[in-house]
């Protein structure tokens, strides 16, 4: 759904389930967050979360691995591990059975590298093919990330390039070229699991979200406005996709680019230098993004370095001020 509509949508429900009934209910509807949490007890405290989407990619088993490690990154999100998860599929009656079963594939074996399992599962007939996973993780009471929490002076860091939504719709419009579909792919199906064992082995980490259906900006104003912070951001910082330039160039976006500049532009200053495409790059909406991280300065170097040790990218593409909004730099 469009920001605007899920929030009209989600209003009525937010206050239904806090206060003092809910008190094991540390995140939930009342604040804008990627995924729930529950405690159990002083040690262990339950993450939640759901995810499906439509095929955007050709082959069936890149399209099961890319909806898995979408569906988990949200427990990554908040600096967690997935026990197992749920299969959630819908498809056509025409279907073949071999292709739900390389989607299915793709599915399990992207959640075995993350140590877990899938433990059973949903389907119904639908027109279009949908699939994704509901995954349980665990965190401790005391660890886990939330979107709020970042500090003046905190630096921001970016642990993919942005660019799956225009490459993906350029390969829908069959003019992606085959040496930007496959870094995408690749990207897509990289599992945030590492950017978040490397956050959680730095610690004094806080606030941490996953880039998605908002984009870098859409999910960048939730987490400045969750900490009553301003976020600037330097776009010659900001890694891209082989490709992603091209076709931003030439206007290709999904529809979800425009809906999320329509919602959020008001919060965000862009230098007068950048041109309509690399604004729209940054509103284009991803699948299994990276992570944006803001990390107290002392904890910067520690991060980066544990991160190179581990072959995990990151980038500092910004950093946190006094203030409230997003600021683009040239």
């Amino acid at each position: 759904m469009a920001p605007e509509a899920l929030a009209q949508v989600l209003r009525p429900l937010q206050n239904l389930f806090g206060g003092n009934g809910y008190p094991n209910l540390l995140v939930g509807l009342g604040v804008a967050d990627d995924a729930a949490v529950y405690k159990l007890n002083d040690e262990q405290a339950i993450i939640h979360t759901t995810d499906f989407f439509t095929p955007v990619v050709d082959d069936p088993y890149d399209y099961g691995a890319v909806a898995a490690a979408n569906s988990m990154s949200d427990v990554y999100a908040m600096g967690g591990e997935v026990l197992f998860a749920l299969n959630i599929g819908a498809f056509p009656a025409r279907m073949e059975p071999a292709l739900i079963t390389e989607i299915l594939r793709g599915g399990a074996e992207k959640v075995i590298e993350a140590g877990a399992a899938i433990a059973g599962g949903h389907t119904v007939t639908d027109d279009e093919p949908k699939y994704g996973l509901a995954v349980t993780g665990l965190v401790h009471p005391d660890r886990y990330f939330t979107k709020g929490g970042a500090r003046p002076g905190d630096a921001l860091i970016l642990t993919k390039p942005l660019g799956t939504g225009t490459i993906s719709t350029a390969l829908k419009r069959d003019i992606a070229r085959p040496e930007h579909v496959a870094p995408m792919v690749e990207s897509m199906k990289r599992l945030n699991r590492t950017a978040a064992q490397v956050a959680q082995v730095t610690g004094g980490i806080k606030a941490v979200t996953d880039i998605t259906g908002f984009g870098l900006l859409g999910h960048a104003i939730e987490m400045s406005k969750a900490g009553g912070v301003k976020f600037i951001f330097e776009m010659n910082q900001i890694p891209l996709l082989a490709g992603a330039a091209i076709y931003a160039e030439d206007f290709i976006f999904p529809g979800g680019a425009s809906n999320n500049k329509l919602y959020f532009d008001k919060e965000v200053i862009f230098a007068p230098t950048l041109s309509e495409a690399q604004q729209m790059i940054l509103w284009d909406p991803q699948t299994s993004g990276g992570l944006l991280l803001a990390l107290p300065p002392v904890r910067l170097d520690d991060f980066l370095s544990l991160c190179a040790e581990r072959e995990q990218p990151a980038w500092v593409i910004g950093y946190v001020a006094e203030g409230h909004g997003l600021e683009i730099l040239p």
